[in-house]
């Protein structure tokens, strides 16, 4: 059985924390359903980066009760003919613009449900070109959490838009995988699944730099490249005590050799 949808919203854009943006859409939810609770998860996604916020939805969403639902707003294609949706993906549920932003989510768990928002009784009664975060997705979201059922917000969809995700390739002996996301500390987190690793590993590779596999990111002097899974469960590329990032770059292949096949 499905669960109902809590009164508790979780907020992801990538608006930062300078302007009105985000606290004119807390206004809105709060004041069309009083008795919803809000979390920011973060406001600090780089602007128009969809595969970066898809990537934090797709590695954040458990760990919140089931029936949460998640208010994402990374929209570069405000005021086209890109679509609002809302969705049901495993046990939660997720409302903002069908361009990808839910990838990662509906690739974990799978698309129960979706509805295209069309029904304007829902929506702020002037819709901006510039701000449907304000004007459609909280308003949205706050009927939603209040007990709106979601075949009021519009028609069903059978499909939503999904970004293209980079695969690993394994072999034998390695696995190959590419840098998918960058922490706020500079770590190089990889698609590579600590289940990819199938063999004791050799050494890890990128961008020509050969690091080893280890435990932690203090295992070796400051300075030093290294491998190692991180809290995701995701093969990541670090420099100890400094930013993978900025010594080695954010654009390349990871090669992860095995020390036997």
């Amino acid at each position: 059985m499905d669960p109902m949808p809590q009164k508790l919203i979780v907020l992801l854009t990538d608006f930062g924390l300078k302007d009105h943006y985000v606290g004119v859409m807390k206004g809105i939810i709060t004041g069309l359903c009083e008795e919803a609770s809000l979390i920011d998860l973060t406001h600090e996604i780089s602007p128009q980066n969809i595969r970066e916020g898809a990537f934090v939805l797709g590695v954040a969403y458990r760990y919140f009760p089931p029936g949460t639902i998640f208010l994402g707003v990374v929209d570069p294609g405000v005021g086209t003919s890109r679509k609002g949706i809302l969705l049901q993906a495993g046990d939660y549920y997720f409302v903002g613009p069908d361009n990808g932003l839910f990838t990662w989510v509906v690739k974990k768990e799978g698309l129960r449900w979706a509805v295209e928002l069309k029904n304007r009784r829902y929506f702020q009664k002037k819709v901006s070109r510039t701000f449907h975060g304000r004007d459609i997705f909280a308003p949205v979201a706050a009927h939603f959490a209040c007990g709106v059922p979601p075949e009021e917000f519009g028609p069903g969809r059978q499909e939503i838009v999904m970004l293209p995700w980079p695969e690993v390739e394994e072999g034998p002996a390695y696995v190959k995988g590419a840098v998918i996301y960058v922490d706020h500390f500079g770590n190089l987190i990889t698609n590579i699944s600590e289940e990819k690793l199938r063999h004791p590993v050799k050494r890890v590779f990128y961008r020509g730099v050969e690091m080893p596999f280890l435990e932690t990111y203090a295992a070796l002097p400051a300075g030093s490249p290294l491998a190692l899974i991180g809290s995701e469960g995701l093969l990541e590329i670090a420099i100890s005590h400094g930013s993978a990032a900025k010594r080695l770059g954010i654009d390349g292949e990871v090669l992860v050799e095995f020390s036997s096949p």
